[in-house]
């Protein structure tokens, strides 16, 4: 059973991933640029291959930022050719590098490796050739928020820090903020968001299924010495744009850093790329003046002129994030599998005992009907949550929950229906064995116990997870 539900909660790592391509290799020179190969180590002696652009007439020795990408294991350094087209082309040097595939799958990675691997990128842009190895920093993309500020809470030789669509909160309160706005989208609210898809996330963490749920990403901000960029499209529909920028600047004031700027651009998608559809899809071309505001900002700051809590009026998101806490105790992967044993034995084997007496010829009077409604319901409701807000986390920032009533889709009412039918049927259960009590024979006391022991903590188990909740 511990098996089962960690391969259903295994779906909780449908994190964004950008599309990967076919293969990583040596990146040709864009015009008006120079494309020098690399190779350097990273976490555990690792060796990291990448590609050093930069400007064929440049004037002195160059500021360098190296570039993390975001989510996914073995992003080719392709990914982020047009960010360091573009940046080299305002005359900074760019490192761009493929990542690391070994350590990092669905159900593990670890932001601390990964920013091991970052340093390692800024070690190898310091020492290159017409490159100030003291005007080198970084930039994080979506994950690489996380890790960039990581490597430069860890490491003086990071200059700067640039962060795109970056989150000062957890992983998983981004990762259910994504996922809910897709369903809000769909019309979806109530219980299903609220209650389903939020616990089963903290469920996944609960297992370790959902690697990094609780990143300490306002500490690690609070670490952080050198200047910061934050970067947000106002059409960002994986990370909050509205909430994370106060988080930074709270966890940055805390640490005593109030140099970073925060720029926002309302039509840009999550990577600061134009969007043809208000960010559900991502255009070629970065956003008008993106790769200008970095450039401008980078010789600033590697120059010395350092901005002092420098903001813009935030953008405007259409739903709110939720801060998520580690499941209680008794909502635990331990206590969640017990339950459903319980009722999978309970409620399948009421029926299946019936049955087996009916083929050995020895009938037995129900105590009441109630009771097979409640097996039934009951076992319907538990096993049709657990299937459906899978299917829904399959299917990540875009699931189709079905036809929506009033905020309800029909699938999610269908189970409150069965749930509701299975605390009542167990309320009439009960009372017709209590009128019938002296009359029922041992072995049916014993089956009809079990079924009323499950009865009695489906209610509490529905209700946490939204079944008996509007």
């Amino acid at each position: 059973m511990t098996a089962a539900l960690t391969l259903i909660v295994g779906a909780l790592l449908s994190v964004l991933s950008p599309p990967a391509a076919s293969a990583a290799g040596p990146v040709p020179a864009p015009a008006g640029l120079t494309a020098t190969e690399v190779s350097f180590q990273g976490f555990g002696g690792l060796t990291l291959r990448g590609t050093v652009l930069a400007p064929q007439k440049a004037r002195g020795p160059l500021p360098g930022v190296v570039l993390v990408t975001g989510s996914g294991s073995g992003v080719p350094r392709e990914y982020l050719l047009t960010e360091a087209t573009e940046f080299a082309r305002r005359g900074l040097a760019v490192l761009i590098y493929d990542k690391r595939s070994a350590g990092y799958t669905q159900f593990r990675r670890s932001y601390s490796e990964l920013a091991d691997d970052a340093l390692g990128a800024v070690r190898e842009l310091r020492a290159q050739p017409g490159v100030d190895p003291a005007k080198v920093g970084l930039w994080g993309l979506s994950e690489g928020g996380w890790v960039a500020p990581l490597a430069a809470s860890r490491s003086a030789d990071a200059a700067f820090v640039i962060v795109v669509g970056g989150n000062a909160m957890t992983p998983i309160r981004q990762q259910v903020w994504n996922e809910s706005s897709g369903l809000r989208r769909a019309g979806v609210s109530g219980s299903l968001i609220d209650r389903g898809k939020r616990n089963f996330a903290r469920l996944g963490a609960d297992a370790d299924l959902f690697a990094e749920a609780f990143h300490d990403a306002p500490g690690v901000l609070e670490r952080v010495r050198q200047p910061v960029l934050g970067i947000w499209g106002g059409r960002d529909l994986q990370t909050p744009p509205e909430d994370n920028p106060p988080l930074f600047a709270r966890a940055l004031r805390r640490g005593g850093n109030t140099h970073y700027t925060f720029r926002f651009f309302p039509e840009a998608d999550h990577g600061v790329h134009e969007t043809p559809d208000r960010g559900l899809t991502r255009g070629d071309a970065l956003a008008p003046g993106y790769a200008d505001l970095v450039g401008s900002w980078v010789r600033d700051v590697t120059s010395g002129r350092l901005p002092d809590a420098d903001t813009a009026p935030l953008p405007e998101q259409d739903y709110p994030s939720v801060a998520i806490a580690p499941s209680p105790w008794w909502a635990s992967v331990w206590m969640q599998t017990a339950a459903l044993a319980l009722f999978v034995v309970a409620f399948a084997g009421y029926p299946l005992a019936a049955l087996a007496r009916r083929l050995r010829g020895r009938t037995v009077r129900p105590v009441s009907r109630w009771a097979g409604l409640l097996a039934g319901a009951g076992l319907t409701a538990a096993a049709g949550l657990v299937f459906y807000i899978f299917y829904l986390m399959a299917a990540g920032r875009y699931p189709d929950p079905g036809p929506v009533l009033a905020g309800r889709p029909l699938p999610w009412l269908a189970l409150q229906g069965l749930a509701a039918a299975a605390v009542c049927a167990g309320a009439a259960t009960a009372v017709s064995w209590r009128r019938a009590a002296g009359s029922v024979p041992v072995a049916e006391r014993v089956r009809l116990g079990l079924l009323l022991t499950a009865g009695a903590v489906f209610v509490p188990w529905a209700v946490y997870w939204g079944l008996l909740v509007p």
